[in-house]
């Protein structure tokens, strides 16, 4: 059921970019290629040579990230223009060696719906007129008015499987492919790092060409300290294509596995020789602070340390959209084979679960988007265990199934409607849609979920469909056999159109290189589409 249909364009009415200066200046600040480890000074005024990311960006906020290479003052400003004629001041925090020299500025009272043009400023702390570069960046804020559309991309899975930075090819280039098309924000599903995935210098691939990757140190071996997750995720960063899209599209950003360590768990012990640290509860505590240290996320920086800190949250992106982020990992049960024929714990844990009840029955978007780590009916192994939450069994629901049941059928009862399931993981993309005519379970009303990636990493086959749920699956695009490189498979990203008139949602699916592989129109307050 794939349809080839023409891509949409950013039309220039949406936004005025900084699209030439701004990629061109993201490009140059870790020299021509942008490939190679800055050699920071060590004197001199402070340098932010990693560039700007912003994240969690409402209709009247957002948060602003940079990196020094010493400490410093942040400074930001914003404005309503390219030429910052009028501006306002944002002082954001001291940065230094307990953040690994990163900081993040909440940035409030921002207008609604508009381009916002925002530089940042490294001072020496001790004299606040010695003061470094000024590297700028851009971002629409959410429209408070549904007539105005909103479209954003997804993905997941980069730097994975032994697949690198490779300057042969350009480095991350669908990054490059996401930036010129322009989107409101972008959904990273996880595994945005692979803390467990060292990188060799080079891959001979089976045709025989060679992959080169960039290295660095704490690429060398698995990540267990937490300068080792740091650099896991400054690795990212070298690449000139993530640093111009950082610069021009806001990021939401969700965990996985690869964050700490593959198909980890709570409480459990490695048996794994590369691991000196062999309690996950451990790495995934430094993990979590690294991820906060790298990443603008709203929860992670409101709230500080300790318990309170959380990956889950729910981003307001105006009457037509609320994004539900998911954390599929921090209060999972055990990965076993998912028989129990009763769960409570599931694979969101039941605070979460209750969490997103009450969020979703509160949602007055028009779409509700539910941004899973995991996919639901794709099965997903670890071993002789299940890794996601469909563990191959037809029947009735079990194990983590049974809070997934618990869930669709309180949609369906509290008549919640817009929703669908968006995810990652599995390394290739596809589109299932659920039904309860097709079920074991059938109290849900129908729903779609869309997969897509890597967007960095390795292509694998399709998994196998659970009928639990009663998927579909509606299009697939998936290699033939595990692990191809980005050199022998395309990379994958999806993209939503929320339409401000009609309220219609478009879900396009593309291949990297301009391809739009499946494109399916949803309708708002439908139900069985």
């Amino acid at each position: 059921m794939s349809q080839s249909v023409p891509g949409s364009s950013p039309s220039p009415a949406r936004r005025s970019v900084l699209r030439g200066s701004l990629a061109a200046s993201a490009a140059l600040t870790l020299g021509g290629a942008g490939l190679a480890a800055p050699a920071f000074a060590l004197s001199g005024r402070p340098r932010a040579e990693w560039g700007v990311q912003t994240g969690d960006v409402t209709t009247s906020s957002g948060l602003v990230w940079v990196r020094s290479d010493r400490p410093a003052r942040m400074l930001v400003e914003t404005s309503a223009s390219e030429s910052f004629r009028r501006v306002r001041h944002h002082h954001g925090p001291l940065i230094g060696a307990g953040t690994d020299f990163t900081g993040t500025t909440a940035l409030r009272g921002l207008p609604a719906g508009e381009q916002i043009h925002y530089r940042v400023t490294l001072a020496d702390p001790d004299d606040p007129r010695r003061t470094g570069e000024r590297i700028v960046g851009t971002f629409r804020t959410a429209p408070d008015r549904r007539r105005e559309g909103v479209r954003f991309l997804w993905s997941g899975d980069i730097a994975g499987q032994g697949w690198g930075i490779n300057p042969d090819i350009g480095g991350f280039r669908a990054y490059e492919e996401m930036r010129r098309l322009d989107p409101d924000f972008f959904l990273c599903s996880g595994d945005s790092i692979y803390a467990d995935g060292p990188l060799q210098p080079s891959v001979t691939l089976p045709d025989g060409r060679i992959w080169r990757n960039v290295t660095t140190p704490e690429k060398s071996k698995v990540a267990e300290t937490l300068d080792e997750y740091r650099g896991n995720f400054r690795y990212n960063l070298l690449d000139h294509n993530v640093r111009a899209f950082n610069a021009q599209v806001p990021t939401v950003m969700q965990w996985d596995d690869h964050e700490v360590r593959n198909n980890w768990y709570p409480g459990q012990i490695l048996d794994d020789a590369r691991y000196t640290e062999k309690d996950v509860d451990v790495l995934a505590s430094r993990a979590l602070r690294a991820f906060g240290e790298y990443t603008p996320v709203s929860t992670l920086h409101a709230r500080g340390g300790g318990r309170e800190r959380r990956m889950h949250r729910v981003v307001r992106y105006g009457p037509l959209l609320d994004v539900f982020v998911l954390d599929m990992r921090s209060f999972r049960n055990a990965n076993s084979r998912g028989r129990q024929a009763d769960d409570t714990t599931g694979i969101l844990g039941a605070e979460q679960l209750a969490w997103l009840k009450r969020e979703l029955a509160a949602s007055t978007a028009v779409w509700k988007v539910l941004a899973a780590d995991m996919p639901l009916g794709l099965v997903v192994p670890d071993g002789t265990n299940i890794e996601a939450i469909a563990q191959g069994d037809p029947g009735a629901p079990l194990g983590r199934e049974l809070q997934i049941a618990e869930l669709l059928r309180f949609i369906k009862h509290r008549r919640i409607t817009g929703t669908l399931w968006l995810t990652a993981d599995v390394h290739y993309t596809s589109a299932q849609h659920y039904a309860p005519e097709r079920a074991a379970f059938q109290d849900f009303a129908p729903f779609w979920e869309f997969v897509s990636g890597p967007l960095a990493a390795g292509g694998f086959p399709a998994n196998a469909l659970d009928a639990t749920f009663g998927p579909e699956r509606v299009f697939v695009r998936a290699p033939e056999r595990a692990n191809l490189s980005p050199m022998e498979s395309p990379q994958y990203f999806g993209e939503v159109d929320i339409d401000g008139h009609s309220g219609e949602l478009t879900v396009r699916l593309r291949a990297e290189g301009g391809t739009v592989l499946f494109s399916k129109v949803l309708r708002p307050g439908r139900v069985g589409q």
